[in-house]
């Protein structure tokens, strides 16, 4: 099984890792826009006011700019220990025992706007660029990504949990894949749709990631992940035949 998780704004600086080589990453039918997009990243960092604009920043975060211009030179470390934030908390990747390790390094993968996906060991850089951006040049990366994306992930052949947020999940749609919604106990709307949870998202959906790195048996179905949630003392009930929802409160 496949977890795609999304990625973060956040990112740990530094890694002891050698510079990025595009040609070590996961899925190498990527590479060719992987590169064109980094290319592209570095020479927009050439002008600042530009890159902050491109990228919906302000002046004070110029820094994710100068991350940017050093893309190729900057030391790396692995994509799952690169991203920060609620959901990368929540799974505890420092917590994890080595067997867990290695488990999250086989199952969970990364949806990234530069890479596409990466796999949770692969080597990254520190990074900016947002699912939603449109770059001088190259254009709306939701119109690079789907038509080299989609059938990338289409061809694995291992059920995917797609735990991506919304940009992301706009630069490549996996119509098989399983999907999961944390949302709020008592809240059903007429249709009877439980509405989606905000603030914790993140967290649950760390949670959930980190159970299924913790599960022995290699998960298969939507009713192996439900066990795996209920296992870690998430509630979680299956809403349709590849749809989950995890319900909080």
């Amino acid at each position: 099984m496949l977890v795609l998780l999304p990625p973060s704004e956040a990112k740990a600086d530094g890694g002891d890792g050698a510079p990025l080589d595009l040609d070590a990453l996961s899925l190498p039918e990527l590479t060719p826009l992987r590169r064109k997009l980094a290319d592209a990243l570095v020479e927009l960092a050439a002008d600042v006011p530009a890159s902050l604009a491109a990228l919906k920043l302000s002046q004070r975060q110029a820094g994710e700019v100068a991350r940017n211009a050093e893309l190729f030179s900057a030391p790396t470390m692995p994509a799952l220990r690169r991203y920060t934030g609620v959901l990368y908390d929540a799974l505890d990747v420092d917590g994890m025992d080595r067997a867990d390790r290695d488990r999250a390094g086989r199952r969970l993968a990364v949806a990234s706007a530069l890479f596409g996906v990466v796999r949770a060991d692969d080597p990254i850089p520190a990074y900016r660029l947002s699912g939603a951006t449109t770059l001088p040049g190259p254009g709306s990366l939701r119109g690079l990504w789907r038509p080299v994306l989609e059938p990338v992930l289409a061809e694995l052949d291992e059920p995917v949990v797609d735990l991506r947020s919304g940009p992301y999940a706009a630069l490549a749609r996996i119509p098989d894949a399983i999907t999961v919604r944390v949302v709020t106990a008592g809240t059903e709307d007429a249709g009877g749709r439980r509405a989606t949870v905000g603030h914790h998202n993140k967290a649950h959906k760390g949670r959930l990631a980190a159970a299924l790195t913790r599960v022995r048996d290699e998960p298969e179905t939507p009713s192996d992940v439900r066990d795996a949630a209920v296992a870690a003392g998430l509630a979680c009930e299956q809403v349709a035949e590849r749809e989950l929802e995890l319900v909080v409160g």
